[in-house]
C-alpha cells in the first residue's frame, strides 16, 4: 500500500522523504504543494525533481475523503457528509461570517462520551479518525471554497475541533493534525484561532498544554457534579474540581488569557438563576486572581431522541445577566445552520455503533429539580424518553 501524504505533519513528511533518499527541503516543497495549493497529482509539482516525482508515484498518494452529500443553509453555512469507510460517515461544517470563516471538524466516527443533549452521542461510537481523515476535512473545505468563491487567498481562518467526537480521546491523531493546521508551510493558522473542545479529559488537557497549546474550550453544561454526572457522564471520572484545576494549569501556556466554557441551555434542567449563581461561585476569581473564564451559552438544538427542550430566550438572557453582572464575559451563541442540522450538537453522520449506546442511555440515572431547587437523582424513571 502507498502512503497517504495527508497523514503526515511536516516532521513526518520529512522522515518519509528521508526514507526515499531525499533531503528535508523536498518535504517542505511537497507540503506546500499539498496543503497550500491543493495538488493531488505529483506531475503538477513542477519544482520537485523528476526523479522524486517518479518515486512518489509508486510510494505515495494524496487522497481526500469521498463526499456523500453537501447541504447549504439559508445563512450560508455548508455541511458536508464524508465517507470514512466501514459504513461510517462523518460531518464537517463551514460557517461564514463577515470577519472570519470557521470550519468545524470531526475527530471520531461517533463519540463514546454520550452526552445527553448531543445527537452524535446518541449515535454511539465506531472508531477514531486517522490524521489523514482529520486533515482531509480542512484540505477539502479550503480548496473547494477557494474554487467556489474564486479566491486565491485563504478562506478558512478559524478551525474548531467541535464536530463529531471527543478530540482528546483521539490524542495521537489530534496533535499531528493540529501541527499541520498551524504550520506556515500548510495553512498557517494562528494558535488563537484553532480551538480544541473537550468534555473534560483532564490528563489530555495537561498533555496538550505541553505538546501543542491552542485555544481550549470546555463543555461544562452544569455547575455541580450531581447534574453534570447525568448530562456529561465523563464527569464521573473527572469531576468539576479536577477539571477546573486542569484548566487553570492550561492557562499558563494557552495562547489566550481565558478558557471558554460551553454551556448548552436546557429548559428546566440547567438554566435557572440558582444554576447561574453556582457557576459564578465556581469560576469567580479569588482575591488577587485575574478573570480567567468566558462563557458561551448555547441554545439547545432539539432532536427527537433527546427528549430535551431549548431554554426560552428570557431564561437565557436572565442567566447571561447573572454571569455578566458578576464580571464574567458571557456570550450567547448565534444558532447557525439549524435548517440543515448543522448547528451545535446536531452533527450525527452515520455511525456503526460498537458501544451499545441506546441500552446505556436507557439505564442512565436522570436528574430533576425539586421545588426547593435542589438536584436529586430520580432513579430509572426517566424524565425524558431516552
Amino acid at each position: 500500500m502507498t502512503a497517504n501524504l495527508l497523514d503526515y505533519d511536516l516532521e513526518g513528511l520529512a522522515a518519509f522523504c528521508e526514507r526515499l533518499g531525499e533531503k528535508r527541503f523536498r518535504a517542505t516543497q511537497l507540503f506546500r504543494w499539498i496543503h497550500q495549493k491543493g495538488a493531488v497529482e505529483f506531475d503538477e509539482m513542477s519544482d520537485l525533481a523528476k526523479s522524486l516525482r517518479e518515486k512518489l508515484k509508486t510510494a505515495a498518494h494524496v487522497q481526500a475523503l469521498p463526499v456523500l452529500s453537501q447541504h447549504i443553509s439559508a445563512d450560508g453555512t455548508i455541511k458536508w457528509l464524508f465517507d470514512v469507510g466501514g459504513g461510517n460517515a462523518i460531518e464537517t461544517v463551514f460557517i461564514p461570517e463577515d470577519d472570519r470563516g470557521t470550519l468545524c471538524i470531526s475527530s471520531q466516527a461517533g463519540c463514546a462520551v454520550a452526552c445527553r443533549f448531543c445527537s452524535t452521542g446518541h449515535q454511539g461510537f465506531s472508531r477514531n479518525l486517522t490524521v489523514a481523515e482529520i486533515v482531509a476535512q480542512l484540505w477539502f473545505a479550503e480548496h473547494f471554497l477557494r474554487k467556489h468563491l474564486k479566491q486565491s487567498e485563504r478562506v478558512i481562518s478559524n478551525v474548531v475541533m467541535m464536530g463529531m467526537g471527543e478530540p482528546m480521546q483521539n490524542y495521537s491523531a489530534l496533535v499531528p493534525s493540529l501541527r499541520v493546521m498551524l504550520d506556515d508551510h500548510a495553512y498557517g493558522l494562528s494558535r488563537r484561532r484553532v480551538t480544541v473542545s473537550t468534555s473534560g479529559v483532564v490528563p489530555m488537557i495537561d498533555r496538550l498544554g505541553s505538546d501543542c497549546p491552542v485555544a481550549l474550550a470546555v463543555s461544562l453544561h452544569a455547575p455541580n457534579d450531581v447534574l453534570r454526572d447525568d448530562l456529561v457522564p465523563l464527569n464521573r471520572k473527572y469531576p468539576i474540581a479536577e477539571l477546573l484545576e486542569a484548566c487553570k494549569r492550561y492557562l499558563t501556556v494557552a495562547p489566550r488569557d481565558f478558557i471558554t466554557f460551553e454551556y448548552c441551555m436546557l429548559d428546566g434542567v440547567n438554566d435557572t438563576p440558582a444554576h447561574a449563581a453556582e457557576l459564578v461561585k465556581l469560576v469567580h476569581p479569588v482575591a488577587g486572581e485575574r478573570a480567567w473564564s468566558k462563557f458561551n451559552l448555547i441554545p439547545f438544538n432539539p432532536f427527537p431522541a433527546s427528549g430535551l427542550l431549548r431554554s426560552s430566550q428570557s431564561a437565557v438572557l436572565a442567566f447571561s445577566k447573572i454571569l455578566s453582572d458578576a464580571g464574567i464575559v458571557t456570550t450567547v451563541r448565534k444558532t447557525r445552520g439549524d435548517d440543515i442540522d448543522a448547528a451545535c450538537g446536531q452533527l450525527a453522520g452515520d455511525v456503526r455503533d460498537r458501544t451499545n449506546i441506546q441500552a446505556r442511555i436507557s439505564k442512565r440515572r436522570t436528574i430533576i429539580i425539586t421545588p426547593e431547587n435542589e438536584l436529586t437523582p430520580k432513579g430509572r424513571e426517566d424524565i425524558v424518553n431516552d
